[in-house]
């Protein structure tokens, strides 16, 4: 198994989601709660298991066992905000701590452990201020490895250095489940659980002895996730929590500024204000956001990338420009934003903050040279064209090539465009194509005996396709595959219902195709070329 293994101490607050709900609903510890979410309960107080509710059931059946049971609705965002308060009681005895989930706090424990003495006191440290601080119950674990140390936060233990493989052994493989800290990876670790039961692998000590090779091949990546937790290991150093002051300057224009020179003026004072005081706190940003305000009261933001290495006076050059081509698009209307219209004043904000030293590194290591002169480049087109006509692409949420490619202006943050991790049913399979046509280009499909080609209402080929006529040229087609429809705004009248082909022809090239669905049959046409 790769990578080094972590000592991790864990804070675990029991039941997070029910003390920030009964704390904002001003009802009692005590009080039989559960949250419920769509149809079903998704957390459960203590009260309320002694009367036989579970994580689970739905509305009419916990209210059947417990009559007077409070239901609670669910809200992320009152969980995040609730939890504030226990994270910064627990950053009064360690700091660098990793917020993994509302009611789990992640500690790198060597050195916490190094300065309380011990991993007792530590642990004793943490519970007594959090209790003192929020009035809530904590349990604290420490082991080596992600798993084992929730896993002993929940028993309130300290397993031994290197022993944390013997300590899941026996404990059951739904365990699992408590080291997923997102809502999407719970669902596939809890599938795959369920997987593992009626396979009879029913502890964590029988899927750490499972062949790694196996188990990659059969379950992927959450198999490999789940047999390298169970096994002792670890994923990655837990993240630390950095609370830094909000980092901002800010410059007001009593006359309001209209014209191009004062902008000038004004890009250059924040852009060496802002770089002085991240300096002085030791810190340098990844983000900066910029926004001004018009005299209609009206806010406008944009958030920059500020990736542009170690070079002396980078940044202030960097933000300089940005600054000033932004407010210049704002200034003038040219933007995309609301009308044209006087600025009142301007702020930049650090977002991103890290200390002076921890950006983000190339793959390789150091600066590249070609890297900057091409940056520089950029910089200078922009400069002469403006800021929203240099464009980069970014990928984006879709179902084919074409979506899946969002322009943005060079250097900015993506905005507007749509989730990659959404299901996107119907989404052309893997690998993409290297080259995306601008325009679609005629293609003709047909079939052995010349006639051409079609998807029927059953998303059926009429035939095989046999000869491809490409810029009036007949070439074979050696194999295919498909078709994939895509049905979009169905309800719509310039709604449409297309397939895709994916064609590979005689002369080496691969090619994907598209054309509309019977009753209303098209021409195909060129979409993408592949390498």
């Amino acid at each position: 198994m790769r990578g080094e293994v972590v000592r991790r101490a864990v804070l675990w607050v029991p039941d997070w989601p029910i003390v920030a709900a009964l704390a904002e609903a001003d009802l009692g510890a005590e009080t039989p709660a559960g949250i419920l979410h769509g149809r079903g309960l998704v957390a459960v107080s203590a009260a309320a298991r002694r009367e036989g509710v579970r994580r689970g059931m739905r509305k009419r059946q916990a209210q059947r066992l417990c009559p007077s049971i409070a239901l609670l609705p669910h809200d992320e965002g009152r969980d995040v905000r609730a939890f504030e308060a226990v994270a910064v009681a627990a950053e009064g005895v360690v700091s660098g701590l990793e917020v993994s989930r509302p009611g789990i706090l992640m500690i790198p424990a060597t050195g916490a452990s190094r300065f309380h003495g011990s991993e007792a006191v530590l642990a004793e440290a943490l519970v007594t201020v959090v209790v003192e601080a929020t009035g809530c119950e904590a349990g604290v674990g420490v082991a080596d490895g992600l798993l084992a140390a929730v896993v002993a936060a929940r028993e309130n233990v300290i397993v031994p250095k290197r022993s944390s493989r013997e300590f899941l052994a026996p404990r059951p493989a739904s365990d699992l489940v408590q080291a997923a800290m997102e809502p999407r990876q719970r669902q596939a670790v809890s599938d795959l659980v369920g997987v593992l039961d009626r396979l009879g692998l029913r502890t964590l000590g029988d899927v750490a002895a499972l062949p790694p090779g196996d188990v990659l091949a059969r379950f992927g990546a959450v198999g490999a996730w789940a047999l390298r937790l169970a096994s002792g290991g670890d994923l990655a150093p837990p993240v630390e929590r950095r609370i830094e002051r909000d980092i901002e300057v800010r410059e007001e224009f009593e006359d309001g500024a209209e014209s191009v020179e004062r902008l000038v003026f004004a890009a250059g004072r924040v852009a060496e204000a802002l770089d002085r005081e991240l300096s002085g706190a030791g810190v340098r940003c990844l983000r900066v956001s910029v926004a001004v305000t018009t005299e209609r009261g009206e806010v406008l933001e944009r958030i920059w990338r500020t990736d542009v290495g170690a070079r002396p006076g980078a940044f202030v050059r960097h933000m300089t420009d940005r600054v000033r081509w932004q407010l210049e698009g704002w200034l003038s209307g040219t933007s995309g934003g609301p009308e044209a219209s006087t600025l009142t004043s301007l702020t930049l904000t650090a977002l991103d903050v890290v200390a002076a030293g921890a950006e983000q590194d190339f793959l390789w290591g150091g600066v590249s040279g070609a890297d900057s002169r091409a940056h520089r480049a950029l910089e200078r087109i922009q400069g002469l064209v403006g800021a929203e006509s240099v464009l980069i692409a970014e990928e984006q949420g879709g179902r084919t090539p074409r979506d899946r490619a969002l322009l943005v202006p060079w250097g900015q943050e993506p905005r507007g465009g749509r989730r990659v991790d959404l299901p996107w049913p119907g989404r052309l399979p893997d690998p993409a194509p290297a080259t995306v046509l601008v325009a679609p280009e005629p293609i003709g499909l047909l079939d052995a005996g010349g006639s051409p080609v079609s998807v029927t209402s059953r998303l059926y080929v009429s035939a095989p396709p046999t000869w491809a006529v490409l810029y009036g040229e007949s070439v074979a087609v050696e194999a295919w595959a498909g078709p994939w429809p895509v049905v979009e705004r169905w309800w719509a009248e310039d709604g449409s219902r297309r397939a895709f082909l994916q064609v590979l022809l005689a002369d080496g090239r691969a090619v994907l195709v598209a054309g509309q669905v019977a009753p209303h049959p098209g021409e195909w046409a060129l979409e993408a070329v592949y390498d």
